[in-house]
């Protein structure tokens, strides 16, 4: 299903997206070294309660997991970059942890990611990394303007990941979100331009740009939800949510 929003439910959009940014940013300064997992798992459940939205991972079972997840937001450290599960987990000086937040509040739902080292260690290959995802969801983002069409996103997405010479993996990317958290159309972060679907003004899309620093290929964690490197190496992941305007995209979850 692809979702074409109108005014009134656009407007309802920036409201979800402003809170799914606004919970990430206080997240990450709230994940220091000491920080368990599941407290940030709490937090996220407290933030999107008093703001009257809904989680939507609490419940969500797809064929992939081993549903339903049953937690408010994807924790995911180092060598986990999809999907992951909270648990019992302390933060320590370096870990790169990913963020990954979807609510949904008056029938309008919003999605993004955050990639960054917890405490004063910055490794600089991870640093590298984080940025790169970074600048290929700003190229997918610039991509995204009516008429234009999937393969050209998914073309800038690609082009920045792969100069940068990480491996791509194209099983996991964007996609579009409005009632639902999932929807069409899929979104890989490589691909031709020029090909999918034509973008109109009032499509939503969850951009996803998304690495491992030496594979392409994912092994799922015992947990049967935390998605990881298949040679442990590190992982980044940034995503915003976008609406396509008439003239261009509009970011919906900066903080």
């Amino acid at each position: 299903m692809i979702e074409i929003l109108n005014s009134a439910r656009l407007e309802r959009a920036r409201d979800t997206g402003a809170l799914v940014g606004n919970i990430l940013h206080t997240l990450k300064q709230r994940s220091t070294v000491g920080t368990n997992l599941l407290d940030i798992d709490q937090w996220a459940k407290e933030m999107i309660t008093e703001a009257g939205a809904q989680s939507c991972y609490v419940d969500y079972a797809p064929s992939f997991g081993r549903g339903p997840f049953g937690h408010y937001i994807c924790t995911a450290v180092n060598d986990g970059v999809l999907h992951g599960l909270p648990h019992n987990y302390t933060l320590a000086d370096g870990d790169l942890l990913t963020l990954d937040l979807a609510v949904a509040r008056g029938g309008v739902a919003a999605d993004a990611a955050i990639s960054f080292l917890v405490g004063k260690a910055r490794p600089a290959e991870s640093v590298a990394m984080i940025e790169t995802t970074e600048r290929a969801l700003a190229a997918g983002i610039a991509a995204a303007k009516p008429g234009a069409r999937i393969g050209d996103l998914s073309h800038a997405i690609g082009t920045v990941l792969s100069k940068a010479g990480y491996p791509i993996n194209t099983e996991f990317g964007g996609h579009g979100i409005g009632s639902t958290m999932h929807q069409d159309p899929h979104v890989a972060n490589t691909g031709r331009p020029g090909r999918g679907y034509k973008l109109r003004p009032g499509l939503l899309l969850a951009l996803e740009p998304w690495v491992m620093a030496d594979t392409a290929t994912l092994v799922t964690d015992a947990d049967g939800w935390t998605l990881r490197s298949a040679t442990g190496c590190r992982t980044a992941h940034s995503e915003h949510t976008i609406a396509i305007t008439d003239s261009g995209a509009e970011i919906l979850t900066r903080p």
